[in-house]
Formats: structure tokens, sequence, C-alpha cells
């Protein structure tokens, strides 16, 4: 974006108009320690791009699809879109925490689903059990490696043997 200008804001809040260009606007549901994650982990992976393209692009798509910058409009979401922004947050998470660190499934529903979050609990269970069948995530419950299809209760996600 410009140097100096910061844009405006569209009337209805979907969109930033810097320097005569509109930009998709940053979900404004998204709980805010949440987003400075997601935004923390757009800037390191933007600080890649010169350096480390390969890795940098996909950290650069994850964090700006769980933003709500990129995919379906945050306004309107889809199934699929919602999946996919989930599938996003998860990873962009993961990757601005310590390598040991896990996340709950709650903290990618609360990035995707707003005030609704709750709504998308179980969606975000099949995509980490997604996610856990493809090795980029490992799903845990109490410290041990489950599946999620076949656990109730709590359980956090913690990077996979494919990361």
């Amino acid at each position: 974006m410009g140097t100096g200008d910061k844009g405006t804001m569209t009337e209805d809040g979907r969109y930033l108009v810097v320097n005569g260009r509109k930009w998709r606007a940053t979900d404004p549901a998204i709980p805010e320690k949440l987003r400075q994650e997601l935004v923390d982990e757009l800037m390191a992976a933007r600080r890649l791009v010169r350096t480390d393209p390969e890795s940098a692009r996909p950290r650069v798509q994850d964090a700006k699809v769980a933003l709500g910058e990129r995919g379906d409009p945050w306004w309107e979401p889809t199934t699929d879109g919602q999946k996919h922004r989930l599938a996003s947050a998860m990873r962009a998470l993961l990757r601005h925490r310590k390598p040991e660190s896990t996340i709950c499934p709650s903290d990618a529903a609360r990035v995707a689903g707003g005030e609704q979050w709750r709504d998308l609990m179980g969606t975000a269970r099949e995509v980490a059990a997604e996610l856990a069948r493809e090795g980029t995530i490992t799903v845990r419950q109490k410290g041990v490696d489950v599946d999620v299809t076949e656990t109730t209760g709590p359980v956090r996600l913690a990077r996979g043997p494919q990361w």
C-alpha cells in the first residue's frame, strides 16, 4: 500500500480504499488477540517473501484467508469457504506460535465465525480431522494423540509430522 496514505474505509466497512484501489478489509468480528496474532504472522511471512518465497507465499495466503482478506467474503460465508478459512486459521496460528505450542479448535472457530463461533465447532473438528489425515496437524487430548472423529471432549491441535 502507499506510503503515507492509510486509506479510508468504505461506508459498509468491507473495503479499505488506498490510493484509489479497493482492498478487502479484515473481518471485524475476529477477536482482537487472535486478529493481532494473524497480523503478526502475516507481517513475518511478508518479510520472508524476498528471501524465501517458496515458504513465504503459503504463509501469506493462510494469514490473509484467516483474516478474511482473501477467499470467500467474510460477510457472505459459504460452507466450503468457512472450511477453507478454518484450515488457514489453524495453520497460521500454529505457525505463529512456538513449534511445541498447541491451539484449541475454538481459536480457529472464533476467527472464522465471529460471535457465532460455537456453531462452527463441529466444522472445525471436521477440518482438524482432514488436516490430521494429511499429517499437517496432530490432534491431542490430555497430551495423547487421538483421532478427533472418535473422541469427545476438548482437544488441542499441534503441528503434525508433515508440517
